[in-house]
């Protein structure tokens, strides 16, 4: 719920300085980037069933913008993930990832759910797209 807060209230909490104030930025997920370039690897998968299954010239620009979309969505992401100011926190390693796991607002998981959680997605999408190729071989 909003209230007004007058400006005799707002300056006795408020602190002004002249200096910059730096922000401590965690911008990661904190998965290792093995997950990002296996999701990655999935949806170029899924790319490479469909151009393979429908050759067709016209469908050659489509398939490069997906690919484009597909690597600029990533992309973006892990330059924002790197950008200014200082994002000192890091992805965990494979090793600190299968130990420690990774804390979700829904609770503790363990490497292999959460690997199963972020790769499901992806996974399903080529399974989506094989069930495409076999009937597309039976009709």
């Amino acid at each position: 719920m909003s209230q007004k807060i007058s400006s005799v209230e707002l300056a006795q909490v408020a602190t002004a300085t002249d200096a910059p104030v730096r922000t401590k930025v965690d911008r990661n997920f904190g998965l290792p980037n093995g997950l990002y370039a296996a999701t990655v690897g999935l949806y170029f998968g899924f790319l490479a069933i469909m151009t393979a299954l429908f050759m067709n010239p016209e469908l050659a620009i489509p398939m490069v913008l997906f690919a484009g979309v597909i690597i600029a969505g990533f992309g973006i992401c892990g330059i924002w993930a790197t950008m200014n100011p200082e994002n000192d926190t890091s992805p965990l390693s494979w090793g600190q990832f299968a130990n420690r796991g990774i804390q979700t607002l829904s609770g503790h998981l363990t490497a292999s759910e959460a690997a199963a959680q972020v790769l499901i997605l992806p996974a399903l999408i080529v399974c989506w797209g094989l069930a495409i190729a076999v009937i597309v071989a039976f009709i």
